[in-house]
Formats: C-alpha cells, structure tokens, sequence
C-alpha cells in the first residue's frame, strides 16, 4: 500500500529494505575548481543525506550510483573519491569507494556488503551509454537501455532501486530510466521534497511569474522554456549568460566570429533556431540582453550594446548594466521566481556584477523564489544568504 502522502509515488517508507540491496541514484555531482579540480561546493551532497540516513537506519545494503561532470566539458569529469571522503565525513562512518561500475571487483563488494554498510561506485559518465549528448553519440532507445552493459551487471545483484537525484530525472540515460523497469523503485527524501516544491511552479497562482534563465547548459533551459510558456505558467523569461547570448543571435544580431566559433564547438548552434520560434511565438514575454561585456586588452571590463558584437568581436562573459537595471527591476516587482544558471562567468571578478545583482534582487523581491542547479546554488551562495531564498 502507498505511503499516505498527497503525491502520486512511492518512496522509501513503502519499502522493506531491511537487510536488502538497495541502488541509491543521487546527483552529487558538484562545482570543482577547474585549476585543482577540488570540489568547491557541497550542497548536492548535503542535500543527499537524508535518504542515505534512512536507510542506513532501515538497516539496507546501500550501493551508490553518481556521475561527476558535464557532458559539455569533459574537464569536470573526475573520478568520485572525493565525493566519498565528504561522504563518509558527513554521515560519521566508513563509505566505500572502488572506481569502477560495474566490474568483478565491484560485484564482489556488492554481494559482501553487510546492513548498514554503504558503497559508492565510479563516475557513470564513463559510461558511454550513460553520456548521451556526447558528439556523435546517438540516444538509446528504451528497449535498448534495458540491455546496457550497466543494467544487466548491476540488476540481479539488487532487491531495490531508490531515485534520488530529481535534478538529472529528466535525462535519457540507463541509470535515469531503465532500473525501475526491473527493480522495485521508490522515489528518495530529496526527490519527493524537489516534487512536492517544484509542482507548485505547474500551477503558479501568485504573478507576476518569472523565470531567470542562464549558464552554458542551455539545453535544460530550452526543455524548460517550452513547458512553461506553452502551459503560460510565466509573464517573463530574463534570459543572461549562454541562453542569452543564443536569443541575441536569434533575433538576428551577429555575435561575431569568436562567439560563433564558441557556440559551433559546444555543439550549441542548433538551439538559434528554436530560440527564434520561441521569439516568433512569445516575444512579449521573452526577454533577451541588451549590453553584454567583455575584457579588452588592458584587463578592463567593456559594455557594449547588440549593434557592436560583430564589430568587436570578443567573447562576451556578462550582461550589461542596462540590462542589469532592466532585469532587476522586474525582479523586485515579481511575486514567484525561478532562477537556473547564472547570468555570466561569475568566477572572474570583471564578470560577476550580473550574477551578484539579479541574486541580491531576487532576495530584496520578497516573492516565493525557486533556484536550482549547481552553479546556481554555488553562485548565489557567493552573494546572498541562501536562507532568504524560499527553496534550493
């Protein structure tokens, strides 16, 4: 029988997994320090503690399944020890860690695991079937996850499988998809949290609605877009960083041959032409930058408008003060927020004012606000006191 919530899924407390194997998915993948490649914010793992905790209570075998990096850049790929030492840190006991996935190694450890005791195997983006926006790479079908060398390896070894990484749910991958048609499945703590908060963004009630869309992984920002406005769950999209820059392409200014070449080498271009049918269909409600910056010679930030990119032709890090003021000024008169990405490099000194302005104008809005993913959280963590945020 079904736990007695108000959501339609099952979670950890329908289960009986004491003394049974359970495959925990989490999403700890984590922002790292591209020169050291430490990790440098923890939240995501923070923020899986408490399914590992029930269960380590539960008494279950508990095998950790995780990947670290960005499809998009294969330098944030590192293997997860590091994330099993702040593991093992934050739950006060020994977490086991062997970098492979699903090897004779890794079974051995599986099938010797006692209640209680918790593993975590290797980075799943090693995995080409688990990497599906690699160039060249063609998505799997469902019939075809299913006889992934990652699922039949690891399935007979399990009596359950627990999702707890909502954050990467929509991602057609093996590990994402295809252990629920063969396991018994239940939703974890973080998962039926990040349910129950984002479902009220399905049916926002308080407006004006917006939506802050930003950073380089542009392709969750699209998938988003379109739900949203086809459902007019929003008055404005502010679009900043990567997604900005390709609305700005879309509504017919050149970038020049520096942004171009970027663009082309992410394998990005392609979304200029939905961004276009997005403009066709909501330009009232699309907002796109209308200054950008960059670093000239002398180590200086310059501010330029659309008319000029092609001119300069830089590779542009932020947006502008013009659309600084612009934005946040929507910001403070909103009622309900959600904010993905950052608005620019925020890393470099000379490309954070966007990202530290619209963060502090969310939190001065005093609406319900929404962020989510990692260098969001991290970014915003750099300015502003989380606590004031309604829900990360």
């Amino acid at each position: 029988m079904l736990s007695e919530n108000v959501f339609p899924i099952i979670t950890i407390d329908d289960l009986d997994v004491k003394n049974k194997r359970v495959l925990v998915r989490l999403d700890i993948n984590s922002p790292l320090d591209f020169r050291t490649k430490k990790i440098v914010n923890t939240e995501r793992i923070l923020r899986s503690l408490p399914t590992l905790k029930k269960l380590i209570r539960l008494q279950a075998k508990i095998v950790i399944i995780a990947h670290q990096g960005d499809t998009l850049d294969y330098q944030n790929f590192i293997a997860l020890d590091q994330h099993a030492k702040i593991l093992e840190r934050l739950l006060n006991q020994k977490v086991t860690y062997i970098d492979e996935i699903c090897g004779e190694k890794a079974i051995e450890i599986i099938e010797n695991l006692k209640s209680g005791e918790i593993l975590l195997l290797g980075n799943l983006r090693y995995l080409t079937e688990e990497a599906s926006t690699f160039e060249n790479y063609v998505d799997l079908k469902a019939e075809e996850m299913l006889d992934t060398l990652l699922i039949r390896k690891l399935v007979p070894h399990f009596d359950y499988y627990v999702n707890d990484a909502f954050s990467t749910a929509h991602r057609n991958a093996p590990s994402m998809v295809a252990f629920q048609e063969l396991l018994p499945t239940a939703a974890g703590e973080l998962y039926s949290e990040e349910y129950k908060n984002l479902s009220s963004l399905q049916t926002i009630r308080t407006r004006p609605s917006i939506f802050i869309l930003g950073g380089s992984k542009i392709s969750d920002a699209f998938g988003m877009m379109n739900e949203v406005l086809s459902k007019r769950n929003v008055d404005k999209i502010l679009t900043t960083g990567v997604v900005g820059m390709v609305f700005i392409a879309a509504s017919g200014f050149a970038l020049g041959e520096k942004y171009d070449e970027f663009l082309l080498s992410k394998g990005l271009v392609k979304y200029i032409d939905d961004a276009r049918q997005l403009l066709k269909n909501y330009s009232d409600i699309i907002s796109i930058p209308i200054d950008v910056a960059y670093e000239n010679n002398l180590g200086q930030r310059v501010e330029i408008g659309l008319g000029q990119l092609e001119k300069v032709n830089e590779m542009y890090f932020d947006i502008g003060s013009q659309t600084i003021n612009l934005y946040t000024g929507i910001i403070r008169n909103s009622e309900t927020i959600f904010m993905n990405g950052p608005a620019g490099v925020y890393e470099k000194e000379l490309f954070e004012e966007g990202t530290r302005m619209i963060d502090k104008a969310v939190v001065e809005s005093k609406a319900f606000s929404v962020i989510g993913g990692g260098d969001t959280i991290n970014s915003a963590s750099k300015y502003i006191n989380l606590e004031m945020i309604s829900y990360v």
